[in-house]
């Protein structure tokens, strides 16, 4: 599974659990927007580890930003000295995102 379909399966999960509680109970209770459910997940680790996913993110140093660019180009060596800006405007990830899920780890960069 990627990414987008972890966040997706995990999502639906707590939709389908969250929408079934209200029906029954009659709880007029929030169900949050996904992004808001991916922004509790990241920030609240009580709450995301009750829907079983973990996510972090990391801010990518300039050195692994150069070497993931060598990776990505095929570049052996460096020539010339790289800088953020020179490395965002080829594209270059800034972040790493790990997400964790069913014992699952699955790494994504942006």
């Amino acid at each position: 599974m990627n990414k987008e379909q972890i966040i997706d399966e995990v999502y639906n999960n707590y939709f389908i659990k969250k929408s079934v509680e209200r029906g029954s109970f009659g709880i007029s209770g929030l169900i949050l927007p996904k992004e808001e459910f991916i922004d509790k997940c990241k920030t609240d680790s009580e709450f995301s580890e009750k829907w079983g996913l973990k996510i972090e993110e990391r801010e990518l140093s300039l050195e692994e930003r150069v070497d993931y660019k060598k990776k990505r180009d095929g570049i052996a060596r460096t020539f010339a000295p790289y800088t953020h800006q020179i490395l965002d405007g080829s594209n270059i990830p800034t972040k790493l995102i790990t997400i964790t899920y069913n014992n699952e780890k699955v790494e994504s960069y942006e």
